[in-house]
């Protein structure tokens, strides 16, 4: 069965860093994209990053200049670089695979910045 397995979440000041991971199995790796959502409480689900199988990145416009996304292909796995976090950054952040049949989500990880 394909997993997700996040890591890097945490505590951070304002002004501070964090990098996020995402691993998956080899087999999937390479096809479909990935990318991270986020979901603070009381609030809907929203994209923040995708990268595709080429490498293409797309952001939302709040994660823009300070987020970066990548992957390494030989660890299969993709990152999650966030710079200058905010307080309003502040949000469990999920990772998800697009898989042939449909899209697979991590557990969730969280990040929570304190001003």
């Amino acid at each position: 069965q394909v997993q997700l397995v996040e890591s890097g979440g945490g505590l951070v000041q304002a002004g501070g860093s964090l990098r996020l991971s995402c691993a998956t199995s080899r087999s999937v790796f390479k096809i479909g994209g990935m990318g991270w959502y986020r979901q603070a409480p009381g609030k809907q689900r929203e994209l923040v990053a995708s990268i595709t199988s080429g490498g293409i990145t797309n952001y939302a416009g709040s994660a823009k200049g300070r987020f970066t996304i990548s992957k390494d292909n030989a660890k299969s796995t993709v990152y999650l670089q966030m710079n200058s976090l905010k307080f309003e950054d502040t949000a469990v952040y999920y990772c998800y695979k697009d898989l042939i049949d449909g899209r697979l989500w991590g557990q969730g990880t969280q990040v929570t910045v304190s001003s």
